[in-house]
Parts: structure tokens; sequence; C-alpha cells
């Protein structure tokens, strides 16, 4: 392999994307547009959830019940309605996702010590909204109701009581539960998997489209020499975008970096070029820019959005798929990248993800030189 046959091909490949602005505003505008788009819009927390209250007690204690859902950050008290009609319309309008129903002996049941039952009527189309909320509700209620329990001890024997188990829950490395934290380290690896394969899979399917291939194969260049070359000006991109990334992630979203930078751009750098000999591939193979483009789109964003735990965990998915997920590069890099963003985890947790990694990249570089071929057919 000589240097300097490689530093040609990198130089022509670097004016073509700089000639060309598409492909440059592909390469630096469209990952941060995913980034800012997916990191404000797309959020797994359940806050403010709207509620409507139908008290037909009207009591102190019925209010007092009310203002537990009311002083919540998890719930926003809508509006207050007087029948079944009225709460039927607002969960249908979408005016309002849960709707609490108290029976007019609500109060005299709390002071004669009986079950006191309030009905929680959850709009279930959404089912992970509504599992949350109905979470929410449990604990609401079951706090009054141990608040009320006690109250009620305390009264009758005019001791204090205190509950057997005083559970104290402390969330590690995400102590607030936002999801933006959760997101936007998966979210990197999707777009690097996206945007490196859908741009490297145009560039020898453009060759062969606009012609010049014929006048690449002339020339002595050789065939690992061609790929690495047209793959550098990407590489560098690529590594960019990383940086941008990991910026925006820092000051825009607080996204906290407790890990190693060098340990997180390291793990880049082999993924990105594992992605990046992806579309090369795809490219080699499809000889046409609008079927390898779709390809890759194939190939990369729906394994990377849905296989790769960014969005939905790996354990909850049936087996079959869970075993499928073991064939997603990205699966293992969005595992690092939490590791490093959030537990400042090093190589001795993730060895065996950085060493598919590895795996990955290798694999897919010298495929993608043993499919090209200096021939016309």
């Amino acid at each position: 392999m000589k240097p300097f046959r490689v530093w040609a091909i990198a130089r022509k490949e670097a004016i073509h994307i700089l000639r060309d602005p598409r492909s440059l505003g592909m390469a630096i505008a469209i990952p941060m547009l995913l980034l800012l788009l997916f990191g404000y819009a797309l959020s797994l927390d359940v806050d403010n959830v709207p509620t409507i209250v139908w008290d037909q007690s009207a009591s102190h204690e019925s209010r007092e019940f009310i203002s537990r859902f009311d002083g919540s950050r998890y719930f926003s008290i809508v509006d207050h309605v007087s029948s079944y009609r009225q709460v039927e319309r607002a969960i249908d309008s979408g005016q309002a996702l849960v709707a609490l129903v108290i029976p007019t002996d609500f109060a005299g049941r709390i002071e004669s010590g009986r079950v006191a039952p309030v009905q929680a009527i959850v709009d279930g189309s959404d089912p992970n909204t509504a599992t949350i909320a109905m979470g929410y509700l449990d604990v609401v209620a079951f706090t009054y109701s141990r608040e009320v329990a006690l109250r009620e001890i305390r009264r009758a024997t005019g001791q204090v009581v205190h509950p057997p188990v005083d559970l104290r829950a402390r969330a590690w490395f995400n102590a607030d539960l936002e999801s933006k934290n959760y997101i936007i380290p998966g979210l990197i690896a999707v777009i690097m998997m996206v945007i490196a394969a859908l741009l490297t899979s145009l560039t020898i399917a453009r060759e062969w489209e606009h012609g010049t291939m014929e006048q690449l194969i002339a020339t002595p260049v050789r065939s690992n020499e061609l790929i690495l070359g047209k793959l550098l000006p990407y590489f560098g991109i690529g590594m960019l975008d990383v940086a941008l990334a990991v910026v925006m992630g820092e000051f825009l979203f607080d996204v906290p970096l407790r890990g190693s930078p060098a340990l997180l751009f390291a793990m880049a750098a082999i993924f990105l070029a594992g992605a990046l000999s992806l579309g090369m591939l795809i490219s080699i193979l499809a000889r046409g820019q609008l079927l390898a483009s779709q390809l890759a789109m194939v190939l990369t964003f729906l394994p990377s959005f849905l296989l790769s735990g960014f969005m939905y965990a790996i354990a909850n998915m049936p087996v079959p798929i869970q075993a499928l997920t073991r064939l997603v590069p990205a699966s293992y890099f969005v595992t690092m990248l939490k590791g490093i963003y959030l537990k400042g985890v090093g190589l001795e947790v993730l060895m065996l993800e950085a060493g598919l990694l590895v795996v990955f990249g290798l694999a897919l570089v010298l495929l993608a030189n043993r499919r090209f071929r200096k021939k016309l057919v």
C-alpha cells in the first residue's frame, strides 16, 4: 500500500465533498438537526398527567385527597366535572388522561375507619404512559392511606406510630430519572451509524453512475488504497460529528459525561470505521446511488433504532429478537456510551463490548476490501 496513493484518493474525495454542499450538509447539519430534534422532542418522562376530578363528596377529606394529586409534579388537575358523561367526553377528546371519581360517602368511610373506594379511569390508548400513570396513582393513594391510618391510630391510642419499614430509594447514575440522560448517549450511536453508512453508501455507486470508475480502474491505485482513501475524509467528518454531539450533550442538554472522553472517542473511532465500511460495502454491491441509499437506510436505521437498546430495553424483547440484537453492532456501542456517560466505567467493565466493536470494525473493513474488484464487470 502506497501512502501517497491513499492520500491522492482521499484528497479527491474531500474536494468532491467540498464542491457538493448537499453532501457536506448531510454530513454535518443533519446529525446536529437529529440530535436537536430527538433531544428535545423525544422524552420518556411522564409528568403533569392531565387529570379531571368528579368529587361527589365535596368534603374536607376529599379535598385533602385531591390536593395530594394536585401538589404532585406527576399530575395536573385540569378540570372538575359532575357526571360520567363529562368524564367520558374528556377522556375521548384527550383533554384528560386520568379521571378520579370520589364517591359521596368518602368522608364518612374515612372517619369511620372503613375502606373508601375511589375510581380511577385511565386512558389506555398509550399503554406505556397509562402503566406509568397507574403506578403514580397507586403511590399517591398508598401514601395518603398510610397517613390516614397512622393519624387514626395516634388519635385512638395517643401514641405516635411509625411504619415498620422505611424504604428510602436512591437512583444511581441518573438521580433525577431524566430520560434525556438515557436518550442522548444512545442517540449518538444511532446517528453515527445512519449518517456514516448513508455517506459512504454513495461513494463507489456514484463513481459507477458518473462513469469515473473506469478512470480509477485504469490507474495503478490498488483496491485497498481506493477503499481507504475514500473512507478517510468521511472518517474525519464522522469524528467531527462525534465531537459536536458530545459538546451539545454536555452544554445544551446538560447530560453528564462521567467517564473518560479518550475512551469514548477511541470506541467511537472503531465503531465509525465499521459503520463507514458497511456503507462502502453496500455501495460496492449496489452500484446505484438510489438502491445503495435505500439499502443503507434499511440495514442501519431500523436495526439501530429498534434493536440496539436505544429506545427499548433488550431484556424486555422476546428471546428470538434478543438473539437478533447480538448481530446489531450499535447495541454494543449504545451499551458502551451509556456506561461511559452515566456510570463512568471503563474497559474493566466494558471489555466484552469493546472487543466485539473491534471485531465488527475489522470484519467490515476486510469484507469491503475483499468484495471490491477493479473490474468493469
